[in-house]
């Protein structure tokens, strides 16, 4: 087994930061991000991905593994056969899949495909006061339940009533460097938006978080040729006052890191 084989990825793109400890969140916060840390990796190559979760992986040592894709959406445009993958390798009697698939390195990025990532790193982040507009609440909870059957991502909590919900969504959509969500029909995140906007007319202040986990976007929008019904309601909700924050990511073999805030078209 060849662990973090080749330290980094070789093309220009990747080398525009050196060490992503050092990146900077935004323009005007200066603060550092400590990012996400990924586990010890494993080099592969993409064989195929199949029925969602699973995906057969050649690795460095010409072993075959099949791998936990932790990822339900399609991955269009970041599950070519072929290409060079990341996988961690987690030693528990209880799995079935001993690897799970974290990252594949495509022509002008590597991208993060496990969805678990992107509400650590924006949790944490905000945390660190990090995120320009989300900073100086005093409690930030997770997983918190905002109806009978409906869990949001973030509640961020400032005195005994202000209170913020965030819903975080993960994006590895991207073409012709445009960011787009989703990439696939998701119901969930129809019904999150319309959870949002009901509290707001509570009073509350309400955002969706789009976290891009790759390098190559300068902008945002919502899939309509994909998914119209989505984009239809997240201009609903954003003329009922859901704010709406898209940020994209540095990316090396060491962790992933919160970068810059990414413009958006509705």
């Amino acid at each position: 087994m060849q662990h973090n084989a080749e330290v980094g990825p070789p093309t220009a793109d990747y080398e525009t930061v050196k060490d992503v400890s050092t990146v900077h969140i935004g323009i005007s916060s200066m603060k550092i991000s400590k990012g996400h840390q990924w586990p010890e990796l494993t080099k592969g190559t993409l064989i195929k991905r199949y029925k969602r979760f699973l995906a057969d992986v050649e690795l460095d040592d010409g072993k075959q593994v099949t791998a936990h894709c932790p990822n339900s959406g399609t991955m269009i445009a970041c599950c070519d056969p072929g290409r060079p993958v990341y996988l961690s390798y987690h030693d528990n009697p209880k799995r079935k899949l001993k690897y799970t698939w974290e990252m594949i390195k495509m022509p002008s990025s590597l991208v993060g495909v496990n969805t678990m990532v992107p509400n650590k790193l924006v949790k944490t982040s905000i945390e660190q006061e990090l995120v320009n507009g989300l900073d100086g609440y005093d409690e930030v909870k997770a997983e918190v339940k905002v109806g009978d059957h409906s869990r949001l991502d973030l509640c961020l909590v400032k005195g005994k009533k202000e209170k913020c919900y965030v819903e975080i969504k993960n994006c590895t959509l991207v073409e012709n460097q445009i960011a787009s969500f989703p990439d696939a029909v998701t119901s969930r995140g129809l019904k999150h938006l319309v959870e949002l906007q009901n509290l707001i007319k509570k009073g509350h202040r309400c955002v969706m978080f789009y976290l891009i986990q790759r390098m190559d976007a300068v902008s945002f929008q919502p899939a309509d040729q994909i998914d119209p019904a989505y984009g239809k309601e997240l201009r609903k909700a954003v003329q009922n006052g859901v704010e709406v924050y898209v940020y994209d990511t540095v990316i090396d073999l060491k962790q992933i890191v919160l970068n810059k805030k990414i413009p958006s078209h509705f």
